[in-house]
């Protein structure tokens, strides 16, 4: 007798805050241009500013409906549901060291020592379906397992393929050459997150200084952010320096560059640092869902500077934090579990200096910001 399938239902999203918050002007790259050789320059342009100054950009129509975008939300909310006992079977082994796929449960890291607070957010990680990373998941994750990759493909074929292109032509380089080091059916550490920021009470807040999550760049080459209503994600203008609040926009993607491209373009692509605070006060009462995909290069890719960029000849930017000083350039899965290990460390307190500052590899000492 054939198992039912768990019953879904709908995602109800709450309402948008009222408040007049301080909201980023992000520029916009829409994909429906993307037809036709000036339709791509122009978006190159685009792209290439974001990347550079606002730090984020947003992606509109990018071929995937709402509806599909809904059925991950639910299926997010569901796994949330399962009691913590459930969640804690899903648990990588060797969370400590750096592996991520699967449950990374709440409470890991020290938010307020003197009353104990610590984080609350969860996360669900499930890497790419190209045949390098068996997993086993809950029943709710199984039961919709064709669904959800279905869904990350059309990611890669929709939203990054188009994206690395873009970046190219921006860097003067082959149409491919990004696409040549992102390919969906080579190991990399690509994976769709979902992810919960359980709500703290006004008074928690105040004691955590309102930072949910503070200011960090992520390890790989894009992130894409879609659209959720409990505004929480503050973004640092790369030429200003300014905090500003990011804005959920209708039927888009919040897209940032992340560490890999900054590495290999010579820091000419800028790593965007961001953080999560808490919700104005009109959102404050409740969890933000969030649903997430993490783009890398393959694992075997050093991070050298690409040498072959016109752009980054004319530009001086030759070379990235590592080949400056001398140091191995990491490939991206060195990089990769690095940087990891360092973002689960344990029961740490999140204002440790030694922390905040660790050396990860030979030559690159990460940082926590405001």
């Amino acid at each position: 007798m054939p198992v039912p399938v768990p019953e879904l239902g709908s995602y109800n999203y709450v309402p948008e805050t009222k408040e007049n918050l301080d909201w980023a002007d992000l520029l916009t790259v829409d994909l429906s241009l993307f037809g036709t050789p000036e339709g791509k320059k122009q978006l190159a342009d685009t792209l290439i500013r974001g990347v550079r100054e606002d730090g984020f950009f947003y992606v509109k129509n990018f071929n995937i409906p709402q509806e599909r975008v809904n059925r991950q939300f639910s299926i997010g909310n569901k796994f949330y549901e399962l009691p913590l006992e459930e969640k804690l079977k899903y648990v990588p082994e060797g969370l400590d060291n750096g592996k991520f796929n699967g449950y990374v449960p709440a409470g890991r890291r020290v938010y307020d020592a003197a009353s104990g607070l610590r984080d609350r957010v969860e996360i669900y990680n499930i890497p790419k379906f190209n045949g390098d990373f068996p997993q086993n998941h809950p029943e709710i994750i199984q039961a919709h397992i064709q669904e959800i990759e279905e869904f990350a493909r059309s990611l890669h074929s929709e939203v990054l393929d188009p994206l690395h292109r873009l970046l190219a032509i921006a860097l003067e380089l082959p149409e491919d050459y990004f696409i040549n080091i992102h390919r969906y059916e080579v190991k990399s550490e690509d994976h769709l997150r979902y992810m919960k920021y359980s709500k703290y009470t006004p008074e928690e807040n105040l004691k955590i200084g309102k930072n949910w999550v503070p200011g960090h760049t992520d390890l790989g080459s894009w992130t894409l952010l879609f659209r959720q209503p409990v505004a929480a994600l503050q973004i640092q203008n790369h030429r200003t320096g300014e905090w500003k609040w990011a804005k959920p926009q209708d039927a888009t993607l919040t897209v940032n560059a992340c560490d890999a491209l900054s590495l290999l373009t010579g820091g000419y692509v800028k790593s965007t640092i961001h953080r999560v605070s808490s919700p104005p006060k009109d959102q404050e009462h409740v969890d933000r869902l969030g649903l997430l995909y993490f783009s890398r290069p393959h694992n075997d890719v050093v991070l050298n500077t690409v040498k072959e960029s016109p752009v980054l000849q004319r530009e001086g930017y030759t070379q990235n934090q590592f080949e400056k000083i001398g140091q191995k350039v990491p490939t991206m899965e060195e990089w990769t579990f690095a940087k990891q290990k360092w973002q689960r460390t344990k029961n740490v307190e999140r204002d440790d200096p030694k922390y905040k500052t660790a050396e990860i590899l030979p030559g690159w000492n990460e940082k926590l910001y405001a």
